[in-house]
């Protein structure tokens, strides 16, 4: 039990420095932009920007990742099996049942997202609820309630907001540089170096993003997948349930690269650019492990 008091610790403070890091980076990236254009402007604009991008992420971060990935309210008489697991299984693990949303998809994943455990949600793929039996099922959704029990959510959806708004903050920035009108000449020959600076942040922003995202998912998807098999006491429905999710080759349209993260499955695996950062270990990493726990 020790270990797992000390992953939501953990979590709680990787988010903390997630959020901090953000602001700097903003910050600094606005008062580049000030120096650069020598306008007063940017600066003020950044602050405001990542503090409430981070604001967002945090209160609102559920609403927004359910919105990318076109997610809807998912009705008990429809989904009557989704919803009894999800019930059965948070009563396992002591926690408040989340809110279960489903995603209109043939393709086979599921994520949770929200802040905290009494403010939680479990999404399913229409694809993933068709094709996997009653104990599959149950393991997937132990999977993802023990991203809830110890604060992954908190952590991976304040990065996969801040990750999508830092993608915006870069095409704006971009399209700044670029089109940006008269300056003063001596002030751009004086400020080369801080051109470069802004082209290197423009080119490599996203793949830094993605690596954070790599650095801190890949323990927790082994813990979860452990914690599944705590909560549901078979292995053989996470590991039947994995093998299905890698066999499907079925296109997610819906899916978000700034939330592929949380996922339980990489959402991208027929892009092989966008599969070399996905966040996730192999699944057949995965269930050799879960196979040495039968």
């Amino acid at each position: 039990m020790a270990s797992f008091y000390q992953e939501i610790q953990s979590n709680r403070q990787r988010s903390i420095l997630v959020v901090i890091f953000f602001i700097i980076f903003i910050i600094g990236s606005g008062y580049l932009l000030s120096y650069y254009f020598d306008s007063q402007y940017f600066l003020p604009i950044a602050i405001v920007y990542s503090l409430a991008s981070s604001f967002s992420g945090y209160f609102w971060g559920d609403k927004i990742v359910l919105n990318l990935n076109k997610a809807i309210p998912a009705s008990r008489e429809k989904y009557f099996n989704f919803y009894t697991a999800t019930e059965n299984l948070s009563a396992v693990a002591q926690i408040p049942v989340p809110k279960i949303y489903v995603i209109e998809s043939p393709a086979m994943n599921a994520f949770a997202t929200g802040r905290n455990p009494q403010n939680a949600v479990i999404c399913a793929t229409t694809g993933l609820l068709d094709k996997l039996d009653k104990t599959e099922l149950e393991g997937v959704i132990g999977h993802e309630l023990s991203h809830i029990k110890n604060y992954d959510i908190l952590l991976m959806t304040v990065v996969s907001v801040l990750i999508g708004t830092l993608s915006i903050l870069i095409n704006l920035t971009s399209r700044r540089m670029l089109w940006g009108g008269d300056r003063d000449n001596d002030r751009l020959d004086g400020s080369g170096i801080l051109m470069i600076i802004g082209i290197v942040l423009i080119i490599f922003a996203p793949i830094i993003a993605q690596l954070i995202q790599l650095a801190i998912s890949r323990r927790r998807e082994y813990f979860a997948d452990a914690s599944s098999v705590a909560l549901t006491r078979q292995p053989s429905g996470l590991i039947s349930a994995l093998t299905k999710i890698n066999a499907d080759a079925t296109p997610f349209k819906q899916a978000s690269t700034a939330t592929a993260s949380l996922y339980i499955s990489n959402p991208f695996k027929n892009d092989k650019i966008a599969s070399l950062f996905f966040t996730h270990p192999p699944i057949k990493d995965r269930i050799k492990v879960l196979e040495g726990m039968m």
